[in-house]
């Protein structure tokens, strides 16, 4: 079973309604965290390695590194092969900084894109208009004109709009 799919079963095996998953899910939002930082202290340097030695870097275990690569995907210059990745495969994170931020807000992740690393690295006007951008992405936006009461259904069955689909029930 490749790295990813065992990190997806163990990870979310945790409910976060209980103690324990709380405890884990607290523990591994910590970790998230201290390694973006240190990877955004340096952006410029492209940390490269295997799944293992990664997460010996960052002294953690290779499926918690799984997870985090896993994360960290969809924000690179270009993804790594994690659906079929293992203990052993060459992985490479070399970040698209904006994509990141951006995708950090989409995921609700306020731990990571208030980070005070961001200062240096992108501008508070560019954070915003990520920010804003990211949050107007999930907004719909109606463009269908709204039907009159006397007007024909738009389901097609020739009656007034208020005789068909638009009766009170």
């Amino acid at each position: 079973m490749a790295l990813l799919q065992q990190w997806r079963d163990w990870a979310y095996s945790f409910d976060d309604r209980t103690r324990e998953g709380q405890q884990f899910w607290t523990s591994y939002f910590t970790m998230e965290q201290g390694i973006y930082k240190e990877l955004l202290k340096n952006p410029e340097e492209v940390v490269s390695g295997t799944v293992t030695e990664l997460a010996k870097k960052y002294e953690i275990e290779p499926i918690l590194m799984a997870g985090f690569l896993d994360g960290i995907n969809d924000s690179l210059v270009e993804p790594n092969p994690i659906e079929t990745m293992e203990a052993d495969t060459g992985v490479s994170l070399n970040i698209d900084l904006e994509k990141l931020y951006y995708n950090m807000v989409g995921c609700k992740a306020d731990w990571l894109y208030n980070l005070e690393e961001w200062d240096s690295l992108l501008s508070k006007e560019r954070r915003e208009e990520l920010y804003k951008e990211q949050k107007m992405s999930k907004t719909v936006v109606n463009t269908q004109p709204k039907v009159g009461r006397n007007d024909p259904c738009p389901c097609g069955s020739g009656k007034k709009y208020k005789k068909c689909c638009g009766a009170k029930g």
